[in-house]
């Protein structure tokens, strides 16, 4: 991220004022990546692990070359409230937000149901194991 990025970004979040949820400044991109496949790799089962590192790199890899300003603030601050929840063990039983659902494009939601086949496939093939 060029550094006129990152200065935008942090005043940003600092506009949010002292109780605005979320983190205090964002990472640079490779650190947010590294730090996503280290809290999976720490925090979520083998089997979900591979799923998530898939969609993380495939999501790095689709917005490297991404130029307008709000959109990969957008994209760096979800990814690293997303770090925050793994690294806490809060996602588990989590609903989506509403609100961002009503935001998304069809394609975003088309990933969202791609995603959650995926974790069902996986669940089941568990279940018959067991």
């Amino acid at each position: 991220m060029r550094p006129a990025l990152r200065l935008l970004a942090q005043s940003m979040n600092t506009a949010k004022g002292l109780n605005a949820p979320g983190p205090t400044a964002l990472l640079p991109p490779i650190y947010l990546y590294r730090r996503l496949l280290r809290a999976h790799r720490k925090h979520l089962p083998p089997e979900l692990r591979v799923v998530g590192d898939e969609y993380v790199k495939s999501e790095f890899r689709a917005h490297r070359n991404v130029e307008n300003p709000v959109h990969l603030i957008g994209f760096l601050t979800e990814w690293q409230l997303y770090a925050q929840k793994i690294e806490g063990d809060s996602w588990r039983g989590e609903k989506l937000d509403p609100q961002k659902l009503e935001k998304m494009s069809d394609e975003q939601i088309g990933q969202l149901y791609e995603l959650y086949k995926e974790i069902q496939k996986l669940g089941t093939e568990e279940g018959q194991e067991s």
